[in-house]
């Protein structure tokens, strides 16, 4: 489990062990859930697996949180490769929020073919040309890789384009969507998208708000999901999540256009909108 940007292990307010990625999360810096417990790891049952927090440098300007991103990729790729070393026969996967996609998509440069097997970017922080070359790695080609987008998170991919230059001539971030064989996009805020989940068995929340970087992990019903991700990636295989789903995301821009399909707040949820 790798959190995205602002957060500082150590820290008195920003540290990630003691909010998202704790037991117990802190209501500092805000009120969130538990990736743990969302994931299934609370201690309550004797094969749950291992759940690993992993924690970066990701405060600072945005500029310095990608170099260090690079550099907890290389940690990262160290961590995976003990464990798949040690214990080959099962499975590693990673669920990553923001620029903690960058972290895994350095990882997988330096992995052998197998060591993850499947990967759940909740709102990557990241260009699609470079996650796009993560999965043309030995390792990559072996992932199966859950794109989480949501046309609430609009503003936020805008804003990383015009500050971290695109490797490629026109490149956009993998809000815009990542169709590979190996890939598949689901954009939460799409009425269809989660008309299609909850004929799979996973009911998720509609969007409450118009602008939210954090709806990924914060919709009710959404941490459950990536939990049957992870835990049964052959009942929700790729091939079954695609089927069913709009032929092609909603544009940018069109949800600041539109009403809340809920008129509730999230109570967790920073107020940006």
């Amino acid at each position: 489990m790798i959190h995205g940007y602002s957060y500082q292990p150590g820290d008195r307010v920003h540290c990630p062990h003691r909010h998202i990625l704790s037991l117990a999360p802190q209501t500092q810096p805000w009120v969130a859930p538990s990736w743990p417990r969302g994931f299934g790891f609370d201690g309550n049952t004797p094969d749950e697996g291992l759940g690993i927090a992993f924690g970066w440098s990701a405060r600072g300007t945005l500029w310095r949180a990608q170099r260090s991103a690079l550099a907890a990729g290389h940690a990262l790729a160290g961590l995976i490769d003990t464990l798949h070393r040690h214990l080959p026969e099962r499975p590693v996967h990673i669920a990553a929020h923001s620029m903690g996609i960058q972290v895994a998509a350095e990882a997988l440069h330096r992995l052998p073919a197998g060591a993850v097997d499947r990967i759940v970017s909740m709102t990557g922080a990241s260009y699609r040309s470079q996650i796009a070359e993560a999965l043309d790695t030995q390792a990559g080609r072996k992932v199966s890789f859950v794109n989480i987008t949501s046309r609430e998170n609009d503003v936020f991919d805008f804003l990383f384009e015009r500050l971290i230059a695109s490797p490629e001539r026109a490149d956009r971030t993998l809000g815009q969507g990542l169709e590979m064989q190996n890939a598949v996009t689901l954009q939460l805020d799409c009425p269809a998208t989660l008309e299609h989940l909850m004929h799979m068995g996973v009911p998720i929340s509609p969007p409450t708000r118009r602008i939210c970087h954090w709806s990924s992990y914060l919709r009710p019903g959404v941490l459950q999901f990536y939990c049957k991700l992870v835990r049964h990636p052959d009942t929700y295989s790729l091939h079954r999540l695609r089927a069913g789903l709009p032929a092609q995301s909603a544009p940018r821009w069109s949800r600041l256009l539109a009403r809340p399909l809920v008129a509730r707040s999230q109570p967790f949820a920073p107020k940006v909108s």
